[in-house]
This record gives C-alpha cells, structure tokens and sequence, in this order.
C-alpha cells in the first residue's frame, strides 16, 4: 500500500528519533565539524528550516550530509534521511507543480520525487556545485519535466505512425521495425555513432541519459553527438 505525502515525511521524521538514529547523529556529528552545534537530528533540521538561517552555514551543513550520504557506510541511509527533511520544503514545492500541470496521480509523483531525489544526493558531484538545495531541487524538477516530455512526445509519434508499423515494444513510437529501418539508415552515413543520433534527436533523451546508456562520459557523448551531428548534415547538404 502506498503512502500518502505527508505519511512519508511523518514515517522519516519518526525514524530520526529512534535511539539507533541519535547513535549514528552521534557519529555524523564527531566526524563533520558543520554538525556540531545541533545535538540531535531536530536541533539540525530546525536549523537548516529557519528562514533567518545564514546560507551559507546551510550550505556546509547539507554538504556534509551529501558526504556522509554518498558511501556505502554505516551512516549513508540516515545521512540521506536528513537530507529528504532537510530538502523536503522544496520537494514539496515540486510536487505541487507537478500536480497542477498534471503530471501523474499523487502516488506516482511522490515515488518519483523520492526516487529522484535519492539518486540525485547519490550521485551530485560537490566540486561542480555551489549551492547544493538549489542545484539537486533544480536539476529533480527539470528532469521531471524532460521525462514528461518525452512521454509525450513519443505518445505523439506513435499516434501519427502508421498502426502496422507499429509494434510491442518499440522505444521510440515508431515500434521496433521502424526504429531498426531507421537506425540503418543512419548508420549508413553515421556507423556506431548513429545510435547516439537517435537517443538524442528521435527519442528525446538528454546527451547525459544517452552517455549513460552506452557507457560514456558526458563529454565524450557531447563530442561524439556534435562529430555525427555535424556528419549528418553534410550529408544531407551533398544528397539535396
């Protein structure tokens, strides 16, 4: 059964006052100097709730708390905790938008903000960031909003395509043969860098998603999607 919104945040909020918790606060606290002043988890996220708090002391506490997040480590799942208390105004916020563009049902939106949320405290790198609330809320809404749009874009493709081409399966809208006739066509021209063509320009994923997807770096995936998109063009330009 799922939880309602604000069962969640009750369900977190009850977690960080149980003694195992306060034991591990202990630890944070001994090992991340921005920790110190709070004695417990509700000492800190009053703290980094106050809307007269100094920002930037903010900022260091949810840095440490990214760190302690980040490895696998007897702290990491209550460091992560803090962190979806500590962001939850924001979440909050998200999930009002979405609801009111109609983005899915409350359940859906709740699982994904808390999925996204999770992966984006996992993974932030902290030398590319300055301001971590405002970069992990911006970068969940944005990604939220991508994926709808390319839902909606493929939803699209596959009303406008003809019902016999399209198949079970498909990835693009325009079913599993459309898609291998079109993915031969462009590897005509393109060779293995087609591939990256039709992730990006047909099926709407990000050069991130795409540079994942065929483990690359993001670089390596934006040089690599210029260099075939450039190849495509010229080949156009020569055939017309």
């Amino acid at each position: 059964m799922c939880l309602a919104w604000h069962e969640i945040r009750e369900h977190l909020t009850a977690s960080t006052s149980t003694f195992g918790f306060q034991r591990s606060f202990d630890l944070l606290r001994r090992s991340h100097s921005a920790l110190k002043p709070f004695g417990d988890p509700a000492a800190l996220l009053n703290g980094l709730h106050r809307p007269d708090g100094d920002p930037g002391k903010k900022n260091m506490i949810l840095i440490a708390l990214i760190r302690a997040a980040q490895p696998d480590g007897p702290c990491a799942d209550h460091a992560l905790t803090l962190l979806l208390l500590a962001l939850w105004p924001g979440l909050d916020g998200i999930r009002r938008r979405s609801l009111a563009r109609r983005m899915g049902t409350a359940e859906d939106i709740a699982s994904d903000l808390l999925a996204r949320a999770t992966e984006a405290i996992r993974t932030i790198h902290l030398g590319r960031v300055n301001w971590i609330a405002a970069t992990v809320l911006r970068n969940i809404e944005r990604d939220i909003i991508r994926a709808r749009q390319r839902d909606q874009a493929r939803a699209r493709l596959a009303s406008d395509t003809d019902s016999d081409m399209v198949m079970d399966g498909g990835d693009s809208g325009i079913g599993a043969a459309g898609s291998a006739r079109l993915e031969d066509a462009v590897r005509e021209v393109l060779g293995d860098d087609a591939v990256i063509v039709i992730r990006v320009a047909v099926e709407g994923f990000t050069q991130a998603e795409a540079a994942v997807e065929l483990g690359l770096t993001r670089d390596a995936a934006r040089k690599r999607y210029q260099r075939a998109v450039r190849r495509l063009r010229e080949a156009l330009q020569e055939k017309f």
